[in-house]
């Protein structure tokens, strides 16, 4: 059975531009907030994903190519939650971090033949797995190092009983990096039950397929779960190893 394939058109246009007019209408009135940040980022997205794509296109024909564009997406994650963690010092171990979760799951996915060796398997897999640990590991340092400030004074009253540093620390971010790991804990738990995941939809959509769109996305989920767990693990013990610290933590 052919499925419709969606496609540029006016309709997709007006609506994407009302859609985004109206979340800066009610960020304003409503929430107080800049009427501007919907619409700017909605532009943004525009630009950058049309970038995107049109490099993809040329990139994904050769795997050397496809290689360049893993190591810029790496950079930019890793730069990326080394701001998103709010750290003042030692930022840049976050990418130990993302490369621990990335070591853990695509050698794996490669060795196995689950994953072709080729630039349009490779990369949409990678960006997911990548984009997703990014996200966790860089909520769990922030939470961490927001821990440690809050609750100083346990890790003092610890030290002074003769723990060592990196035990009073693991002490008091244990909770804040389990909490990291609960937005794609949720996801799975409540995938196909309350929400239809981007993966899903989109083999759905291109292959007419639901089983094969239901492997695909189990693949993609319990990747995520092995990658952001290794890299939240990571996380605590720079952070409990004061790699990772802020100015008054």
């Amino acid at each position: 059975m052919p499925v419709a394939e969606p496609m540029l058109s006016v309709g997709l246009v007006v609506v994407c531009v009302v859609m985004a007019v109206a979340a800066g209408l009610v960020n304003r009135v409503f929430l107080k907030g800049s009427g501007f940040a919907a619409p700017v980022a909605a532009v943004r997205a525009v630009v950058q994903l049309g970038a995107v794509a049109t490099v993809l296109v040329v990139a994904l024909s050769r795997l050397w190519s496809s290689a360049v564009v893993l190591l810029v997406m790496f950079v930019v994650a890793a730069v990326t939650a080394g701001r998103r963690s709010e750290a003042t010092r030692g930022s840049a171990w976050l990418a130990a971090a993302l490369g621990c979760g990335m070591a853990a799951v695509i050698p794996l996915l490669l060795s196995t033949g689950v994953v072709p060796f080729t630039g349009v398997a490779l990369v949409p897999v990678f960006g997911i797995v990548l984009g997703g640990t990014m996200t966790a590991s860089a909520v769990a340092a922030r939470r961490a190092l927001d821990s440690l400030t809050q609750r100083a004074g346990e890790v003092e009253a610890a030290l002074s009983l003769g723990l060592s540093e990196r035990f009073s620390r693991m002490m008091v971010i244990e909770r804040p990096l389990s909490d990291a790991l609960l937005p794609n804990l949720d996801q799975a738990r409540t995938a196909g039950l309350v929400t239809l995941p981007g993966a899903f939809v989109g083999v759905l959509l291109a292959t007419g397929s639901a089983a094969q769109a239901g492997a695909v996305q189990v693949l993609v989920l319990i990747s995520l779960l092995l990658a952001q767990v290794c890299g939240v693990a990571v996380v605590g013990e720079l952070v409990a190893r004061g790699r990772i610290t802020r100015q008054d933590a």
